[in-house]
């Protein structure tokens, strides 16, 4: 049995330029309990020279994925992002200085990481606070969420 047949069913599939190395170092950086997998290599008559990483194996938190180093004809956009649930105002602050570092804040809770990937960084009661109108209106103002701020709003 390879390596991917023990991987879920379904398992996001990013496409980097040719840096997919770079980025899954610094998502395993990033997340704790994480880990690489493996690693396929391109053999004679790839679509890279031979040796050079096609795709990675990873998991964050263990939840698995695969990078790509498939060239720059595709980018990431913010139709697709990844929700990291925080039990804490810490762990948002650090997901947030982590993730954001050389990409660029958005709103609500999402940022894009210095590959382009789109994340939403939110407290795991998140559902909870904005089913009242005044939470909503607290986070449509947020870059960074706080949850006290959250909280109160929704009291």
């Amino acid at each position: 049995m390879g390596a991917l047949t023990s991987f879920p069913r379904i398992t996001p599939f990013l496409w980097f330029d040719n840096n997919a190395e770079e980025a899954v170092e610094f998502y395993l950086s990033v997340f704790k309990n994480s880990r690489q997998l493996t690693v396929l290599r391109n053999s004679e008559g790839g679509p890279a020279p031979a040796g050079t990483v096609l795709t990675i194996a990873f998991e964050l938190d263990g939840q698995p994925f695969t990078a790509l180093n498939g060239g720059p004809h595709f980018k990431f956009t913010e139709a697709v992002s990844f929700v990291v649930r925080c039990d804490s105002q810490q762990e948002i602050d650090e997901y947030w200085a982590k993730l954001s570092a050389g990409g660029s804040e958005v709103q609500c809770g999402w940022l894009k990481d210095k590959f382009g990937l789109s994340w939403q960084i939110v407290p795991a009661n998140l559902s909870d606070l904005v089913k009242n109108p005044k939470a909503m209106q607290a986070l449509m103002k947020m870059t960074k969420l706080n949850i006290d701020e959250l909280e109160r709003a929704a009291q």
